[in-house]
């Protein structure tokens, strides 16, 4: 290895946190220089536009004794959107690879990585910057004690141009396009970040984006590298964060991708009890080799520092922490202490989320994580993977299958909706309606409501309000905000044009109300995972099908919370009180479709109110104080 070569040192040890500074391509004194991993390979040549594409040209120089090869040549050959390769050989072998470490690529049918022009963006996302600074956890404050509400969306269907279908791939929007119909909207609808489904390259459509080949570019399906970072500062300038899904567990078998990248296995494990999802038909990371662990960190820093963006929400982590994950028996290898956990992929992660939060404390590390696996959101200091949110699946399981039943039959299924409350403070959970479950025959969210078309529209809104009222933050898949009947299609945009119906029409404007309440009443968030923040006055009562709860903030104030359930009305339903409540929100209000037409006060009497719930309803009351109290004595005076 060359003398005072720090990062390819650092590299190899794994500990190379910014390893995409030192390798792929990069001007350096007059230079276009050239750095690729390939240990095994037997020689490597540099092939592209400037050469023709000629493997006799430029040939790379192994210069370090673990793999790392270099080459270069005269920056001035070297043009804008120049496009190129690596041609690596083993045992008289060619594969054209393109560069796992390119920050742009070609896409779809073209493979081949693109040198980005030399001009730098001028971001002007200060202020968001320092205001995400605030989200600093503290005791679980910051962004513990903050309102979190994300939009998930999929950028190629969200809107297409003229709304054409996608099919071949002409009809995407470009990023700035995006930039400008996106934020406005995510303001209104009172979204706080929006989730983007991998926008990493990737060659397929249908993979939606969970097929990755370059871990540092974002596709160019919507543009340039400098285009995406326009979209984050627009949304950032605005208020609004930005998370990413980051696909650390597997890659795709594409031959100019990772895929046994030296001409055999090296991103991925060579055991092959270990090396391959055979469902998915994808290959899994080594996260126990060093420089597989320096790639992926980096390109979980990257994003972060590069693009300023506000999270990761890591994809599949149940797939990397056990090792008989959808493996039959005698197809998985147990750990050396004879059990089923993947020893180095905890390892891995905690090296990560401690990188992580080492250089951008303020930022969300979220793991899709399906299984009880424990302290997934536990810090590392105490055995914990470290990450700081997990997406609670069994909560939106319980859910799916309650609102599945028949209103008939749900108090046998009334557990559905306590049990979640039995774990909720076991981890720092995210209450997800996603992508992965409006698709598949799984039907949409509005479909999934075992009731006649009339009362689905009432029965989404007592549902999001149960949602958006119960300890956790929130995230909403993009097309359930209006009650889209048709299951989420990657090829075609959203069925904008049911918002021209009333009902449809009304349900967006409900979730918009919703949304600003959520974030305008801090009952609802600052004590998101602690008892202190919730308790129950009911949760009962399966024959009515009805709960009910408090949601309390820090300095004490509560709301009231009450949900029907039922496709029947409960007349002077009795709620436990002890004082005097009003209606601050109700889903039956006239201006979302209901048939109340203004906001009623309660007295208590013998520690109780009554009130008269509508059938698939939910209510929010609030105390009425003791200013209020003389105020109206003063009026009715």
């Amino acid at each position: 290895m060359q003398e005072n070569n720090f990062a390819a040192y650092l590299f190899h040890q794994g500990t190379n946190y910014h390893a995409y500074e030192y390798m792929g391509v990069h001007r350096e004194n007059g230079r276009a220089v050239f750095r690729v991993w390939a240990p095994n390979a037997d020689s490597i040549s540099l092939v592209g536009d400037f050469n023709d594409w000629n493997e006799n040209v430029c040939p790379f120089e192994k210069i370090t004794d673990m793999g790392i090869w270099e080459a270069s040549i005269d920056e001035k050959d070297v043009f804008h959107d120049c496009k190129y390769k690596f041609a690596v050989t083993r045992a008289g072998v060619t594969h054209y690879k393109s560069d796992p470490y390119a920050f742009f690529a070609e896409t779809l049918s073209h493979t081949a990585s693109i040198i980005p022009d030399k001009g730098e963006f001028k971001w002007s996302d200060e202020q968001w910057l320092e205001h995400r600074k605030s989200f600093l956890p503290s005791e679980k404050k910051g962004i513990f004690s903050a309102p979190v509400n994300i939009y998930e969306m999929h950028l190629g269907s969200w809107r297409t141009r003229d709304g054409k279908s996608n099919v071949n791939g002409d009809a995407y929007l470009n990023y700035r396009e995006i930039a400008h119909l996106l934020t406005p909207y995510l303001k209104k609808m009172g979204y706080t970040h929006v989730e983007f489904m991998p926008i990493f390259e990737h060659p397929f459509d249908g993979s939606w984006g969970y097929q990755v080949c370059s871990y540092f570019a974002p596709t160019s399906r919507f543009g340039n590298p400098n285009d995406f970072k326009y979209l984050v500062n627009t949304l950032h300038r605005e208020g609004i964060g930005v998370i990413l899904d980051w696909v650390p567990a597997h890659f795709p078998k594409d031959e100019h991708g990772l895929y046994e990248f030296d001409g055999g296995p090296l991103y991925e494990y060579q055991d092959p009890n270990k090396m391959e999802h055979k469902s998915w038909g994808t290959r899994c990371f080594d996260v126990g080799r060093n420089e597989v662990q320096s790639f992926l960190i980096s390109s979980a820093v990257f994003w972060l520092k590069e693009y300023h963006i506000d999270g990761l929400r890591t994809d599949a982590v149940a797939s990397m922490l056990y090792l008989d994950y959808d493996r039959r028996q005698g197809e998985w290898t147990p750990n050396i202490y004879g059990g089923n956990y993947n020893l180095e992929s905890i390892a891995f992660f905690k090296k990560l989320n401690t990188v992580v939060f080492s250089e951008f404390p303020d930022v969300m590390m979220i793991a899709e994580e399906s299984t009880a696996y424990p302290m997934v959101t536990g810090p590392v200091c105490d055995g914990g993977l470290g990450f700081n949110f997990k997406w609670n699946m069994g909560w939106a399981n319980d859910m799916f299958e309650y609102l599945a039943t028949d209103p008939f039959f749900r108090s046998g299924n009334h557990s559905k909706l306590t049990f979640p409350l039995v774990y909720a403070y076991s981890e720092n959970f995210i209450l997800p309606i996603s992508h992965d479950e409006v698709v598949h025959g799984k039907k949409s969210l509005i479909d999934k409501m075992n009731v006649p078309y009339e009362q689905k529209f009432p029965s989404m809104r007592a549902f999001l309000t149960y949602m958006m009222t119960t300890p956790g933050k929130k995230m909403l898949f993009m097309g359930c905000e209006y009650g889209q009947f048709r299951e989420w299609d990657y090829q075609n945009q959203l069925e904008w044009f049911m918002t021209d119906f009333e009902k449809h029409d009304l349900l967006q404007y409900f979730v918009a109300e919703l949304n600003h309440f959520y974030i305008e009443n801090k009952q609802l968030w600052e004590i998101d995972f602690s008892w202190e923040g919730f308790s129950w006055i009911n949760a009962d009562d399966k024959d009515a099908n009805v709960i009910s709860y408090k949601r309390k903030a820090l300095d004490g104030s509560e709301l009231v919370i009450v949900v029907n359930f039922a496709n029947c009305e409960h007349p002077k339903y009795p709620v436990k009180s002890d004082c005097d409540l009003k209606t601050v929100f109700s889903t039956e209000e006239a201006r979302f479709g209901g048939t109340e037409q203004r906001k009623q006060t309660y007295k208590c009497r013998e520690n109780q109110i009554k009130l008269n719930l509508k059938p698939l309803s939910a209510v929010i009351l609030k105390p009425i104080s003791r200013k209020e109290k003389q105020c109206t004595r003063k009026k009715n005076a």
